[in-house]
């Protein structure tokens, strides 16, 4: 795997280094060593999908609050979408600023999202399905996000926003 850093220190995309042959190629997604090299989460409790009927569809910005943060590998199995994160770390040189990185199922890129940094995503494609591996238990007490469109952060998400649920459209403004 590559480990490309981002410019949120903790946050990578990761990419698949496939050895091909003519039955086509074969790649690992994940290794608990290398993640724990890097200095990322080497355990994952939880895994979850999301399907996304439509394109423009919007999901986040989530996160977990102490003492129950995680963090997330984020990959796209099926069409397109833009992945973000927003660092919510106090004290942190990037507080409040943000990175998007497209991540289809052609291009297989992982995004590694660390603990305390929002997270959401827009779908570029119909019929786009997300996979999360996710580092702590669902916390339903300490879930939280943050609005996807606060001028704070200056996300341009690349498509209009088509589909938002009532409770993203509705999470606190911060700017």
């Amino acid at each position: 795997m590559k480990f490309t850093p981002t410019k949120l220190p903790g946050a990578f995309v990761i990419e698949l280094e496939p050895n091909e042959d003519s039955r086509g190629f074969f790649a690992r997604t994940f290794c608990a060593r290398e993640f724990e090299d890097h200095g990322l989460a080497g355990t994952f409790v939880q895994c979850s999908v999301s399907l996304n009927r439509k394109q423009g569809t919007l999901r986040g910005m989530h996160y977990q609050r102490p003492p129950a943060t995680e963090a997330k590998l984020v990959r796209c199995t099926a069409g397109a979408l833009y992945d973000v994160i927003v660092d919510l770390r106090p004290g942190s040189a990037t507080f409040h600023q943000h990175v998007g990185v497209e991540l289809t199922a052609r291009n297989r890129r992982a995004l590694y999202v660390p603990a305390m940094c929002a997270h959401g995503l827009q779908t570029l494609e119909d019929d786009t399905e997300v996979f999360y591996q996710i580092s702590a238990y669902h916390a339903p007490e300490a879930a939280t996000g943050v609005r996807y469109n606060d001028p704070r952060f200056g996300i341009q998400w690349p498509v209009p926003v088509t589909l938002v649920s009532e409770r993203d459209a509705n999470w606190p403004l911060l700017g």
